[in-house]
């Protein structure tokens, strides 16, 4: 847009002006050669209101149509005026508005400015960061002038940077010199992208070199960004991975069942998850947002229940025959696999955030921390407190300890074996279905969900020595941070195997994991 039409705009809503749209503005944008619809497009942009706003983003949308003299907007195959938005008829030889290449850039350009002087906190840092990809010196009025009546730091920092970006097209060495040097303070991805172009066309020396070292700079700041990522994201793996060994730790530790359905009993949480929010999209559709807190409970008695009675009606019967106990969990997770394909279907279903759990927090320009993994995180933690109290201070937690420590003394000093070990597997799978309900959060949800678990759960489990809580934490959150540095390193695959060569050596030399289990049986 010239740059005398930029800055009418600017003066126009800094001073508060806005006038409604007429129907002769709304011909003269919408027909005629396009200096004169061009004109015409700034004069009222210069005084827009919420009506003029309308009527350029449909003509950006190609949403306008023309009949005579009259204009219509056109939604879903109805005509509208676009001064009074009423509902009109629609003329059946009305004609679609034409815009060229010229015509779509200055609609782009009036649109993003009539965002970038918007009360809206949230519309001025969209239009910032739009203005970010297509910076140029014609816009540099504007920019200043939205850079002076700018109050929110965030925002007035970002049109900062786009202020420089405009630079670097200027004429002026100075002036692209004092561009290079103001981004090279940028955290943004997209101003390595600007300095990388602006290399490639750069012919001054002084400059270039000046270029070169903001690239630099930026490359530097991104990488902590990329490494504090990677960092998360692994944190946030290894939480996952602890909730999912944690029952395992409880069940296998306690009665050595090599229980191949944990990762089904986990998917059962999560269909419970799935059920839970269909009841409230029905029935309380107003409390959608509390639906995964009533979700936990449900999650976790759904899993407890289903491992209960495995336990009391196959499991119980293969103690000390970790082969056979294998084999028959194996074939009870195939069972669970179909049973809910057939009560659910084969295809995956949707689980919904709630609105509290979507976005993120923005630390770095390239690093976005999201709500809904810092919940689980946080969850993890919560889960993880409360099973090492219940392990630790209850009655229930001391006989577990005795019977794990010493399985015939125990029974000797009159405690409950059997039901101690139907108590400790209800708990362990009560704990699958909680990571299952933290996993529907952050993937998908279907009849396979558990198997991309249960390897690394054992892996989990194994490393950090069987029964043992504290060497749980360690290795799934070592596994976790591990896994997702060296992929950034060698890729999904070849971190994979790295991870599991690592393990191998590390059971070669320590067999009883991190942490060896204490008791005088825990040699047998």
């Amino acid at each position: 847009m010239p740059i005398r039409y930029l800055l009418l705009i600017a003066l126009c809503f800094t001073a508060g002006a806005a006038h409604a749209l007429t129907a002769e503005q709304a011909k003269a944008m919408a027909v005629g050669a396009s200096d004169a619809r061009i004109e015409a497009l700034g004069q009222a942009a210069a005084t827009a209101d919420d009506k003029t706003a309308a009527f350029l983003q449909a003509l950006s949308d190609d949403a306008v149509k023309v009949a005579g003299d009259r204009v219509f907007i056109v939604k879903h195959d109805q005509g509208f005026d676009p001064v009074t938005g009423a509902e009109v008829a629609l003329p059946a030889d009305a004609q679609d508005v034409i815009n060229n290449n010229r015509m779509r850039g200055e609609l782009d350009s009036a649109l993003a400015t009539l965002k970038l002087f918007s009360k809206d906190d949230q519309i001025r840092l969209a239009a910032v960061k739009q203005l970010q990809s297509d910076a140029d010196e014609s816009r540099l009025p504007l920019i200043e002038t939205a850079l002076a009546a700018e109050q929110n730091a965030q925002i007035k920092g970002l049109l900062g940077l786009v202020r420089a970006a405009a630079l670097l097209g200027s004429r002026d060495q100075a002036k692209r010199l004092e561009a290079a040097a103001l981004l090279g303070s940028s955290t943004q991805a997209s101003t390595k992208t600007v300095l990388l172009a602006r290399l490639t066309q750069e012919s001054e020396p002084d400059v270039k070199a000046a270029l070169q070292k903001a690239l630099r700079q930026v490359e530097a700041a991104l990488a902590w960004g990329d490494r504090l990522g990677a960092l998360f994201s692994g944190i946030s793996l290894g939480s996952i991975l602890l909730l999912v060994a944690l029952g395992l730790a409880i069940t296998y530790g306690l009665m050595g069942v090599i229980n191949m359905a944990h990762g089904e009993l986990m998917m059962i949480g999560a269909y419970a998850t799935y059920v839970v929010q269909g009841l409230f999209q029905q029935y309380l559709p107003g409390a959608f947002d509390w639906y995964l807190l009533a979700s936990v409970p449900v999650a976790f008695l759904a899993s407890a229940l289903m491992g209960a009675a495995l336990e009391r009606t196959v499991i119980r019967y293969l103690y000390g025959r970790p082969l056979e106990t294998l084999l028959a969990t194996w074939g009870i997770s195939l069972m669970l696999m179909q049973l809910v394909r057939s009560l659910f279907g084969a295809q995956n279903v949707g689980v919904e955030n709630p609105s509290w759990m979507s976005g993120g927090v923005q630390v770095l320009g390239n690093l976005s921390l999201p709500y809904n993994r810092l919940v689980i995180i946080g969850f993890a933690v919560f889960v993880l407190l409360g099973v090492a109290w219940l392990i630790g201070k209850t009655r229930l937690g001391l006989f577990v300890r005795g019977v794990t420590q010493n399985r015939p003394i125990a029974a000797c000093m009159g405690v409950n074996t059997a039901r101690i070990d139907t108590y400790a597997f209800a708990l362990g799978s009560g704990i699958a279905g909680l990571a299952g309900c933290a996993l529907s959060q952050v993937g998908n949800v279907g009849p396979d969900l558990g198997q991309g678990y249960i390897v690394d759960s054992f892996l989990v489990v194994v490393l950090g020595g069987v029964g043992q809580l504290a060497g749980t934490v360690y290795a799934a959150l070592g596994l976790g941070v591990l896994n997702k540095l060296l992929e950034g390193w060698a890729g999904a695959v070849l971190a994979k195997i790295a991870v599991l060569v690592l393990i191998i050596i590390f059971i070669q030399k320590r067999p009883q994991g991190i942490f060896a289990l204490k008791g005088r049986s825990a040699e047998a």
